[in-house]
């Protein structure tokens, strides 16, 4: 059965202190903190067809951070405004669900209304073992809130990024996952071509999504990730013994400060990404 014992707990009320939020970002192991970060007003949830369901309520930023096709970029989620500290978990509560990634090409990342966007998929982390059933957010936490994908081999220009978790602790009824979005403002250098085909949202996924609608606490033998197919990334299968739960980001070198100044072009900095 799901989560050990976790099936008594289907129905328990969950506390705001584990909301979360995505906030700080880094590029090749250099650390951008919350300089080009849209700024969510809150730690609170959106509806599967809530509004804000592109970039949260949130404030724009005036930075713009640059990356390139093939760079490592992690994004890094936390409870409360301004956490870094490994001691609590990236999002808590049993919070269980998948994390996805998306991008979206823009004229001015610094204006652009996300909710006009056209978004596209680049990585996503699901249900990656059935035995125990263990959900990408359980690796992100695992490794202090950090999620690392690859910049796929896109056209240059401005974008935003998009990072979301999506909690399904009370999702065995319909309204109940939980969207927890938050987006990045970046450009991307290079010379790529490619512009993939593209979703809005709120209009990506619906209610009855089987993986918005679903009962995590009965044993699943798949879960299929909403949205589109990512671009230029394969997930993980799902594996059929336990997901190993030691860090692939290395913890220990985790700052306590939040940077507010965009890295330059380029650098790099610690190894280390999940």
């Amino acid at each position: 059965m799901r989560f050990n014992t976790l099936a008594s707990v289907a129905t328990l009320i969950v506390s705001a202190s584990a909301h979360s939020t995505f906030q700080q970002l880094w590029i090749n192991g250099v650390d951008a903190g919350s300089s080009c970060l849209r700024t969510a007003a809150n730690n609170n949830p959106i509806s599967t067809n809530g509004g804000d369901l592109a970039c949260n309520v949130h404030s724009r930023s005036p930075n713009v951070c640059t990356i390139r096709p093939g760079d490592k970029v992690t994004v890094e989620m936390h409870q409360q405004p301004g956490q870094r500290s490994c001691a609590n978990e990236g999002i808590g509560g049993n919070h269980f669900g998948p994390v996805l990634v998306y991008m979206a090409s823009v004229s001015d990342a610094t204006t652009a209304d996300a909710r006009s966007a056209g978004w596209f998929k680049v990585s996503e982390l699901g249900l990656v073992s059935r035995n125990p059933q263990y959900f990408g957010s359980q690796v992100l936490n695992d490794n202090c809130g950090h999620y690392t994908f690859t910049v796929p081999d896109i056209a240059p220009g401005n974008y935003l990024i998009r990072a979301e978790v999506i909690a399904l602790h009370v999702a065995g009824s319909s309204g109940g996952a939980q969207h927890y979005p938050a987006c990045f403002q970046v450009n991307v250098a290079g010379s790529g071509t490619a512009r993939p085909p593209t979703v809005r949202f709120p209009g990506a996924y619906s209610p009855s999504d089987p993986g918005i609608l679903v009962n995590i606490y009965q044993s699943l033998s798949t879960y299929r990730v909403p949205g589109p197919t990512p671009y230029g990334y394969v997930a993980p299968t799902i594996a059929n013994t336990a997901y190993p739960r030691t860090p692939t980001w290395n913890t220990a070198l985790q700052p306590a400060s939040v940077p507010m100044t965009t890295p330059a072009p380029g650098a790099t900095g610690i190894a280390g990404g999940a």
